[in-house]
């Protein structure tokens, strides 16, 4: 009788022991999978894609109409300190014209600090001053928020208090 217990403790501790090799070994193989979607080859330009901008819905801007020429001013935020924002004008020719405003960001970084930082922007347009506007983000539509200058503001006095 004695036997057979001493028998089924160690049976008893060979599968407990066994247990712990597979399960060590089922975490480390998960750890390696994990590793190798992170991992970008070195010397490789990192290629920022447009979900670390998803964030991105809406922009808004103070719209200055002068003598002709719409001048929109603004900051859109974006997540790092890396990121350059640009910001083109492109006026369709009908009536009223139709103004896309394309914003793009350039980074050439290989790494950056994760830290939320505004990006002022500034952009100029000869159109009628019933002119059409809309945005793009990246190549994605976006919401374009028009805040109308005061009477006798000008785009160089902008100061960024933007509510709406």
């Amino acid at each position: 009788m004695h036997q057979k217990a001493v028998i089924a403790s160690i049976a008893t501790f060979v599968l407990i022991v066994a247990g712990m090799f597979v399960f060590a070994l089922l975490k480390k193989q998960e750890l390696q999978q994990q590793q190798e979607q992170v991992q970008v080859p070195k010397n490789d330009k990192i290629d920022v894609s447009n979900n670390a901008y998803d964030s991105v819905q809406r922009i808004s801007a103070k719209h200055y109409y002068i003598d002709g020429t719409h001048t929109l001013v603004g900051e859109v935020s974006m997540p790092t300190p890396c990121d350059l924002l640009q910001a083109e004008a492109d006026v369709v020719e009908s009536f009223p014209e139709q103004v896309t405003v394309d914003f793009t960001v350039i980074n050439n970084s290989d790494t950056c600090a994760q830290v939320i930082t505004p990006q002022r922007f500034m952009v100029s347009v000869e159109a009628s001053e019933n002119a059409m506007f809309r945005a793009r983000f990246q190549g994605r539509d976006v919401t374009l928020n028009l805040i109308p200058a005061a009477e006798g503001e000008t785009p160089q006095d902008f100061e960024l208090f933007i509510k709406g």
